[in-house]
């Protein structure tokens, strides 16, 4: 259920879709290689717009056109900008989320001061595999709102040493250990079942604690 969007772009228009009606908005990102049908992206936008949330899902430029292999950054946050824009009109509250990449690109739009009043991370890569000196971390203190990650304890995008380092940390950081699980929340004896129930429920509650009211201005 919900209602098929179209987000305007000068390069040309990227789909996306709307589900619930909540004052709370959502805006979901999905990660690289894959696209808003990705069944995790799917399970979640249906499951927090069955609680109550506004969810919006879209395409990037390379998954509208078909392709596995993501643009570069600037392309994508102009992308994730104008989804963000999309959406914002419509709800009292904006958070973005995302899984992986998509998670990555709310947090440079969000430090580089779009208002938003929160972000979702759904297994944050915090540096590539094996590279755990690469970490993508330096924005993130420039990051003012709210943060919530979901992580877990077998990813190898994000080693539990360097995150406890230098994420958990963070001034306004919330975490949600998956333990056993891997990047794409596998292994340690999560089923898809389980582990969407985690998100959702999670996810929710955080949210529910968080104060009321609009997204705050851009910074100048």
């Amino acid at each position: 259920m919900g209602t098929q969007v179209i987000i305007p772009l000068p390069e040309g228009d990227l789909s996306g879709w709307v589900s619930g009606t909540g004052p709370t908005g959502i805006l979901l990102a999905h990660g690289a290689g894959t696209n808003q049908d990705h069944p995790l992206i799917v399970g979640l936008r249906e499951a927090l717009a069955e609680v109550g949330h506004t969810v919006m899902t879209f395409n990037y430029p390379y998954s509208e056109r078909g392709s596995r292999r993501p643009d570069r950054t600037e392309r994508l946050l102009t992308a994730h900008r104008a989804a963000a824009d999309r959406l914002r009109p419509q709800v009292d509250r904006l958070f973005l989320a995302g899984r992986s990449m998509g998670g990555r690109m709310g947090t440079y739009l969000v430090a580089d001061g779009y208002p938003a009043d929160g972000l979702i991370l759904y297994a944050y890569p915090l540096h590539p595999a094996g590279k755990e000196t690469e970490l993508r971390v330096d924005h993130l203190s420039d990051v003012g709102q709210p943060m919530l990650f979901f992580v877990g304890t077998r990813d190898a995008l994000s080693r539990m040493e360097p995150f406890e380092r230098h994420v958990r940390p963070l001034p306004g950081v919330t975490v949600e250990v998956l333990e056993g699980a891997d990047h794409s929340f596998r292994g340690g004896g999560w089923t898809p079942e389980t582990v969407l129930a985690r998100l959702v429920t999670a996810t929710t509650v955080w949210i529910a604690a968080l104060p009321s009211g609009r997204s705050g201005d851009a910074r100048p």
